[in-house]
């Protein structure tokens, strides 16, 4: 007699947003026998909050984006944990490398023709076979040719696009707009409501307490109801898959060694993209393959800088670079180079010292391979070129490190022209790896009516072996932490559905 679905073993590969919430629902559906393997040795994956400053920075996710439909919003929104961060992201000043501040009646002009390109993106870019950049490029300077804009100086104009494409870039992790496909960016759907909402002076670990109902503020001491579930400083290095008793071996690279009749992925596809060709045995079906091939993942980097005091005036909420072409020569070809991909420093909510900037691209990824002080000398030879205010020394300073860590490779994932041409997606990527076997009988029916059922009876199905989560299989929310949340229930579900259980109370 088969063992009863409560004992399948399942292991997480994971614990980021996406395998603790998998982990979570999975106990609430009566599994039991339920294991966390995490690389790091730390919780959290791509949610990285940390001690700095008045209380906490996020080095990764940062804010719960958007309100309705968001499952992020749901569950804090109980517990009165998010606030609104205002219009940071909106009344930045504008400064050029010459310390000119844009006057307002330019910048927020200009301002305006990339805001409106929000709103007209999403019905335009349904019948755009082209790239998002050449679509925002057109877009942009259309309307700086109407007559009302006749009187913003073209290169004034340039630099600020220049500056708002780093910033695009930041929201998709892409390095050039020109990978990214219009067509593609439609599959994102916004949530409505406030898209910049922060955790106040808590960080987004918050969330990982939630879902896993610990109590304590130190998750490396309370894990809640993954206690004795987790085990930190485990890198899985190889999967087999087509044992002949279906079951799915993981080799670790302490030398480990574990079966699980069913695997769950979270890995960032960064980590998939990296590894796949030497962690699956057998390989990747083709269709597989082509999805972790196809769909892209980028890289976004945060600097933040503590200063003894604000600097700024109270009602100042930051500024983005725009160089004039003869400044970048002071940088370009020399070991200052990487600045230029610095687009902007932002004022942080809850921590009234601290200036966050962001970085992209292959800079962003050169900037992880810096010494510190480097970095610093960097990021105050910025404060110093574009602001007129005396910069005190600051004194803390932390960056990210997304690229250079083996277990992450890169921020989060987004459409490019590759997944386009490829004709591939998020569903390609979530689909399961499957074995023929016999179909489970229903928990609901008694044991002498599972006894009487003669294997002759009992009909073949696709059991589900190895799944797929993490934000990159969210067909919709892909890139936030409400789509990686939504993909580890969905993936638990799938193998609730597999065995036929049913959530008994969720207690969230």
């Amino acid at each position: 007699m088969s063992k009863s679905h409560r004992d399948h073993k399942i292991v997480i590969v994971g614990a980021g947003a996406s395998g603790i919430a998998c982990a979570t629902k999975l106990l609430e559906y009566g599994f039991q026998n339920v294991l966390v393997l995490e690389a790091e040795e730390r919780l959290g994956g791509r949610i990285h909050t940390i001690p700095f400053g008045a209380n906490v920075i996020d080095l990764g996710a940062q804010w719960c984006h958007g309100e309705q439909d968001n499952i992020v919003h749901e569950l804090a929104s109980k517990h009165d944990l998010l606030e609104s961060t205002g219009p940071v992201y909106e009344n930045y000043q504008c400064v050029r490398s010459n310390r000119e501040v844009l006057p307002d009646n330019v910048a927020n002009r200009l301002k305006a023709i990339v805001g409106d390109s929000l709103i007209t993106r999403q019905l335009e870019l349904r019948h755009c076979s082209g790239s998002l950049g050449s679509y925002l490029s057109n877009k942009f300077y259309e309307m700086l040719r109407k007559p009302e804009n006749s009187d913003i100086d073209q290169i004034i104009a340039d630099e600020f696009f220049d500056n708002y494409k780093k910033f695009e870039n930041s929201v998709e992790a892409s390095d050039s707009l020109e990978e990214v496909s219009g067509r593609g960016y439609l599959n994102y759907w916004e949530c409505e409501g406030d898209i910049l909402l922060n955790w106040k002076d808590k960080g987004y670990v918050e969330l990982l307490r939630l879902l896993m109902r610990s109590r304590e503020t130190d998750t490396e001491t309370d894990l809640g109801v993954l206690e004795q579930r987790v085990l930190f400083n485990r890198q899985v290095k190889h999967i087999i898959w087509n044992r002949n008793d279906a079951r799915v071996e993981l080799k670790l690279s302490n030398g480990e060694s574990l079966l699980a009749d069913h695997v769950i992925l979270t890995v960032s596809l960064g980590v998939l993209k990296e590894q796949h060709f030497q962690l699956f045995e057998p390989k990747l079906p083709v269709a597989k393959q082509r999805a972790v091939e196809g769909l892209a993942f980028g890289t976004v980097n945060k600097i933040f800088v503590e200063f003894p005091e604000a600097f700024w005036p109270e009602d100042w909420t930051g500024f983005t670079l725009l160089w004039r072409e003869q400044d970048l020569q002071d940088i370009r070809h020399t070991a200052q180079a990487w600045l230029e991909d610095v687009f902007g420093f932002y004022r942080v909510s809850y921590q009234p010292h601290i200036l966050a900037g962001w970085i992209i691209n292959a800079n962003g990824r050169h900037m992880e391979t810096l010494p510190e002080d480097e970095v610093l000398a960097g990021c105050m030879y910025l404060f110093r070129r574009f602001l007129n205010w005396q910069i005190p020394e600051p004194v803390s300073f932390r960056t990210s490190a997304w690229y250079t860590n083996e277990h992450f490779r890169g921020s989060y994932s987004f459409r490019s022209m590759d997944t386009e041409r490829l004709g591939t997606g998020a569903s390609e990527l979530a689909q399961p790896l499957t074995v023929v076997t016999m179909t489970p009988q229903s928990k609901d029916k008694s044991e002498s009516e599972s006894v009487s059922v003669s294997v002759s009876q009992q009909s073949r199905c696709d059991r589900p072996i190895i799944l797929f989560a993490g934000e990159a299989t969210s067909e919709h929310y892909y890139s936030t932490v409400h789509g990686a949340v939504e993909a580890g229930w969905r993936e638990a579900k799938r193998l609730a559905d597999f065995y036929g259980l049913h959530v008994t109370k969720s207690q969230l």
